[in-house]
């Protein structure tokens, strides 16, 4: 079989409720026992299957694969064909014990809300979050189960490490006004090109996006214009407007523990 197909075959296993394989190219060849070919009028249920591809599989349909990545806790599917051509695999748990659903936009919306979008693993207990040795008045994530520690950072104010002891996420922390003063001076730029270094980077603002329109001594439209630059040239580092300190802080606690649960759950083998 190719390595960029996608193919669907008859499971050789007596298993009633799971009679198809699904092979996705993607790890070496991740394959599924799912309840039928494509999600049609609802959700599809599926569940790893523990041995190699049945060379007396029957094979039902296949399609050459547009994109096949793994994002956190889901697995995009996009095939080159007109029809039945984007769907996604969704990794979570129902009842406590672990499940996968595959969707379509339009399977999604009957599915419940909280399993419309792959839910992070629960982390049973707290984790280490990086803090930059230059950053002045840090977040403390009060009330959460966070230890922090000061390090020079490479890129970001916060960061988490992975198992490995590599940097797997980081937030650049900006105010209102020294968002503008790094959008004019160009060190915005800079600080965006480290953190696309990191494997998940985000920038977070305490205030509102209509702020940076009505600072005083600078242009709103110009800052908005380098702003929306800087996105385009790095869009694997996200920017939000978080309203306040308070706000800011949660998402970052939130961003960064979101990473952390996604990296260290257990993969799906097929």
């Amino acid at each position: 079989m190719a390595a960029s197909e996608f193919v669907i075959g008859r499971n050789p296993e007596e298993d009633r409720k799971l009679p198809y394989l699904l092979l996705l190219p993607l790890e070496g060849g991740l394959i599924l026992k799912a309840r039928d070919t494509w999600p049609r009028s609802s959700r599809v249920y599926c569940h790893p299957f523990e041995d190699q591809w049945p060379g007396e599989a029957e094979i039902v349909d296949r399609a050459d694969v547009v994109s096949c990545r793994r994002r956190g806790a889901s697995i995009d599917l996009v095939l080159d064909r007109p029809r039945l051509a984007r769907s996604q695999f969704v990794f979570t748990e129902v009842r406590g014990r672990p499940a996968i659903f595959w969707q379509t936009q339009r399977t999604a919306r009957s599915a419940n809300p909280g399993a419309r979008v792959p839910r992070r693993r629960a982390l049973t207990e707290g984790f280490t979050v990086l803090i930059d040795t230059r950053e002045r008045y840090p977040y403390r994530f009060a009330g959460r189960d966070v230890h922090t520690e000061r390090v020079a950072l490479p890129a970001g104010d916060y960061a988490v490490r992975s198992e490995d002891g590599a940097i797997l996420a980081a937030a650049e922390r900006k105010g209102t006004e020294n968002l503008a003063t790094c959008l004019s001076d160009g060190t915005l730029a800079f600080q965006m090109q480290r953190l696309a270094e990191v494997p998940i980077a985000a920038v977070v603002v305490e205030g509102r996006y209509s702020r940076l329109h009505s600072l005083e001594h600078v242009s709103g439209g110009w800052l908005a214009d380098v702003l929306t630059r800087l996105q385009v040239r790095y869009p694997e580092v996200q920017i939000v407007f978080a309203d306040t300190r308070a706000f800011a802080e949660d998402w970052t606690y939130r961003f960064l523990a979101a990473a952390i649960a996604d990296a260290t759950a257990a993969p799906v083998k097929g």
